[in-house]
């Protein structure tokens, strides 16, 4: 896979709920990760446009990450819009 042990760590560790190496149960660093991938699938797209099947893998990860900042902004408005600041998106 293109995303190592390592960088995953990093990730989980930056924007994790604990602050945690091996953080990757909470929503923020998933929706982290999520947004890790889409921006990867996304540059792949810009090159090959007739891969639909990445694009459908692109459709997919969207709606997961759409669907855990939904919960995130139900369950906890602030770290909400932490996150949404912190990566940059918005939804």
């Amino acid at each position: 896979m293109y995303l190592e042990k390592e960088k995953k760590a990093e990730i989980f560790e930056k924007h994790g709920f604990n602050k945690a190496a091996n953080d990757s149960g909470s929503a923020e660093s998933q929706i982290a990760l999520f947004t890790h991938r889409i921006n990867h699938l996304t540059e792949h797209l810009k090159s090959n446009k007739k891969d639909n099947s990445t694009r459908l893998g692109l459709l997919k990860l969207v709606g997961k990450r759409r669907k855990l900042l939904h919960y995130l902004q139900d369950k906890d408005i602030l770290r909400y819009r932490a996150i949404i600041k912190e990566l940059g998106i918005r939804k």
